[in-house]
């Protein structure tokens, strides 16, 4: 039996900028390496589409530009077109947005404390917290799979979206969601036989040297 919906949930490429810092609503660009690492994403996809019978119909993506220049890039390789949404942006990190985490520790130690331990419900100053994200992700989820039926779905996102949605459909508690790797430009796959999802694949990473 097919599915009547395939997701891929892809991660954004390598960015600029500093690394192991919570970049959150920082609009940073793609690096050459990232964009890189998508182009050769989407030849793997390009391939592996046609596993199904499903028509490949559109590409959902964050607007921050790491997201949406991946998307691009995807569309370009497999000629669909880029619809950014809103909802797929980011958490936000608040007044941590910039900083690692031995400068959050240093400059908020308190706060760090809470977040250790209550990691869902507790937000950064001025952020979000993993519930208040989850929601946000699981509707925009809902939403296109309600509008897209019987075709496969690409949605180029981040990280914490990402595995917020891994943990909502494996029913896994969000407390756990760092037990989910999602390496820059890695695929997730999701089958859903109508309301029922099947995880085919999780942090898919395709873009390495062994592949090529």
């Amino acid at each position: 039996m097919e599915p009547t919906v395939v997701i891929y949930l892809l991660r954004h490429g390598q960015t600029e900028g500093p690394k192991k810092v919570y970049k959150g609503h920082i609009d940073v660009p793609l690096s050459r390496e990232g964009q890189t690492q998508i182009e050769k994403t989407a030849i793997f996809l390009k391939d592996y589409v046609r596993k199904y019978s499903l028509k490949p119909e559109l590409i959902y993506s964050s607007p921050l530009k790491r997201a949406l220049a991946s998307a691009e890039i995807l569309g370009k390789t497999l000629s669909l077109e880029v619809k950014p949404e809103e909802t797929l942006k980011e958490r936000s990190f608040g007044k941590w947005e910039g900083l690692s985490i031995n400068e959050i520790v240093s400059l908020y130690p308190d706060d760090f404390e809470r977040w250790r331990l209550n990691p869902a419900k507790f937000s950064p100053p001025d952020g979000e917290s993993t519930i208040e994200v989850s929601k946000r992700a699981s509707e925009a989820l809902k939403k296109i799979i309600k509008n897209h039926k019987n075709s496969q779905i690409f949605i180029t996102a981040h990280g914490g979206i990402n595995r917020v949605i891994l943990c909502n459909i494996l029913g896994m508690p969000l407390e756990n969601i760092f037990r989910i790797e999602q390496d820059f430009a890695c695929v997730n796959i999701i089958e859903f036989y109508e309301k029922t999802p099947v995880v085919k694949l999780i942090n898919g990473v395709f873009w390495k040297d062994e592949y090529f």
